[in-house]
């Protein structure tokens, strides 16, 4: 019985991860929750769930949430540090960060030194620290599982396979929103427009990245991390179909590609079960039915924003943190409806442009930049 902590219990992600715990009760326990202010969703969990650890980030929220008398017997944390005590804890097998944002590197740097079984669906940490991340983790002897659906597959193509041998990895993604809407229309936008995702339900910013092909460059950035391999040999490819979530191409020719259902239950599974696979209830994909597959490569003119990160990728030092601080910033702001959609892309490259690089960063370093993106983009907003 493996104790499982859920850092981001509330988003879709956690969400998920205890439906799938709750398939394989003789397998997991929820040992701790997170969420950083939905505290209705997680007093839910917490009854049913029944976690002897909880953490809410917002201090506010917190204060309320230990108000309830029925919370005697958990053991209550607030604020960042909360989320770094759980990820630590002795009483956790399990990290699961679903948290969003450059602020899981914390909780994720705790749970490497305590040398977790860590599942990692944030994608931020890897792309603003991942050169510090992955070498703490080979460290201590930390095992870090992806459980975004693209790199998951990846990983499972890439198997026992000498990083040497690989030719490309071909990073799949559906296209977004606006795969089928002509650039000319961009102007035009609606927030509304951005968020009709044809194959996935997920948070706000993750698909509006997924609409500027944004979520695809930070993929990039990701992988060459996760898998110690050069941002040329990494091709995003267009995948209307959402089928096969990446493929890895090796230097024989051979190609690996990892397919199935659209459900990030399945990855998210096979990262808390690895280096087992269990059973599933969810349906198996009936090729009768799929009839074609179709790629294409993207139009970097009509996504500028995956031309940016691949160019941070290249020149790496702080570029990837400003990147995706500038990002944040500037999503929220046409999600606020203070910019329109034209203007992302814009601002990001202002940003990068007037950045001065830190070749080799500490994580000072890194969380002042970020915080230097930040500011940058708010003023240009």
């Amino acid at each position: 019985m493996k104790r499982v902590a859920i850092l981001g219990s509330t988003g879709s992600i956690g969400i998920n991860t205890l439906k799938v715990i709750e398939s394989h009760p003789d397998k997991f326990e929820v040992a701790a929750l997170s969420s950083y202010s939905n505290t209705q969703l997680l007093e839910s969990q917490v009854r049913k769930f029944k976690p002897s650890l909880v953490t809410v980030v917002d201090h506010a929220k917190s204060k309320e949430f230990k108000k309830n008398p029925g919370r005697r017997k958990l053991k209550l944390f607030s604020g960042p540090d909360g989320l770094e005590q759980i990820a630590s804890s002795r009483a956790i097998d399990i990290v699961v960060i679903a948290i969003s944002g450059a602020c899981a590197i914390g909780p994720l740097l705790a749970a490497i030194k305590a040398g977790k079984h860590i599942c990692l669906a944030n994608k931020e940490s890897l792309v603003v620290a991942g050169d510090i991340i992955i070498k703490k983790a080979k460290r201590f002897n930390a095992s870090i599982i992806p459980i975004d659906s693209e790199h998951s597959a990846i990983f499972q193509c890439i198997s026992n396979e000498k990083t040497s041998k690989i030719n490309r990895i071909f990073l799949t993604g559906s296209g977004g929103a606006l795969f089928s809407t002509p650039r000319k229309r961009f102007k035009s936008l609606k927030v509304r427009d951005v968020l009709k995702h044809p194959k996935w339900r997920m948070g706000k910013k993750i698909t509006v990245d997924s609409a500027t092909l944004m979520n695809k460059g930070l993929e990039i950035i990701e992988a060459q991390h996760l898998f110690k391999i050069g941002v040329d040999k990494i091709k995003v490819l267009i995948h209307p179909e959402a089928i096969i979530h990446s493929m890895v191409e090796f230097i024989d020719g051979a190609i690996i590609a990892q397919l199935g259902v659209t459900d990030m239950r399945v990855p998210i599974q096979y990262a808390l079960t690895y280096p087992e696979r269990e059973n599933t209830a969810l349906p198996m994909v009936d090729f009768a039915k799929v009839k074609s597959l179709n790629f294409s490569y993207p139009d970097f003119g009509k996504y500028p924003c995956l031309s940016l990160a691949i160019v941070a990728a290249r020149l790496a030092g702080t570029y990837p943190a400003v990147l995706n601080a500038a990002d944040e910033i500037a999503v929220k702001a046409f999600l606020d409806k203070k910019i329109d959609f034209l203007k992302i892309p814009k601002l990001i490259e202002k940003v990068l442009g007037t950045h001065h690089c830190v070749e080799k960063p500490s994580l000072g370093d890194i969380m002042q930049a970020d915080r230097w993106a930040r500011e940058e983009t708010h003023r240009l907003c």
